[in-house]
């Protein structure tokens, strides 16, 4: 079963990453982990920019707030945020 911690006031979850979508959006679970699509291609690090961007959106914080601790160069990745102003519902309800 997918989860995810706080340490501290950071969120840590991990995530697996399908770039090229039609849009950017957390569709459910994978494996375990969260499954999140991304509309930009994995080229030039522009799909993890666009994860970046998208879970600061997500998660109502500024994008510098938002690291990829682990898995630059995989699908499967480990995310730390800092400070999330919001944790949505629908991401709480993929771990219950």
């Amino acid at each position: 079963m997918a989860s995810y911690e706080f340490e501290g006031e950071d969120l840590l979850f991990y995530c697996y990453l399908q770039p090229k979508a039609s849009r950017s959006e957390i569709v459910g679970l994978h494996d375990g982990l969260i499954k999140v699509r991304i509309a930009a291609p994995p080229v030039d690090g522009k799909a993890n920019a666009t994860l970046i961007k998208f879970l600061a959106s997500y998660f109502g914080t500024a994008a510098k707030t938002v690291n990829i601790t682990s898995g630059q160069h995989s699908r499967r990745k480990r995310i730390r945020i800092t400070g999330p102003v919001l944790l949505p519902e629908e991401f709480k309800s993929l771990f219950s």
